[in-house]
């Protein structure tokens, strides 16, 4: 890639902000010839453009995406997603509204499914905190 867009500066920020340097990292890591301008293209239009507007929080859009990711049935970004809320504001009775929403609107089997992933990946949140808070005291 060439010099970087502010679109792309502006998207890698927010990604940042929103999935954490850790998760950016890796892909980044994992970056190919392959695969570098599909990454360029959603930094730029998913975080850049559409992540960084002011006219919802990121609490909002977490929840928005949470529900349409599920809808989907994409649910390696379900648990992406879901691993943001800490980072969103989003809280687990957010998610819990959003996949209510999907139960009617979407179908109650790709609700069940994403309350499964949410539950999961909270448990492994919940987790990874204890472990942490354990080797701080």
């Amino acid at each position: 890639m060439s010099d970087p867009s502010t679109r792309f500066t502006q998207g890698m920020a927010t990604r940042r902000k929103v999935l954490g340097d850790a998760h950016v990292d890796r892909a980044e890591a994992s970056k190919t010839p392959f695969d570098a301008p599909f990454q360029q293209l959603i930094t730029e239009s998913a975080w850049g453009h559409l992540w960084s507007r002011d006219t919802l929080s990121h609490r909002e859009r977490s929840m928005i995406t949470i529900a349409l990711l599920a809808a989907l049935g994409h649910w390696d970004e379900v648990a992406m997603h879901i691993r943001a809320t800490a980072n969103t504001g989003a809280r687990r009775e957010d998610v819990q509204e959003a996949l209510l929403h999907v139960a009617i609107y979407a179908g109650v089997p790709a609700a069940n499914h994403a309350m499964k992933i949410a539950k999961q990946t909270y448990a492994e949140m919940d987790a990874a905190a204890a472990k942490t808070e354990e080797g701080t005291n």
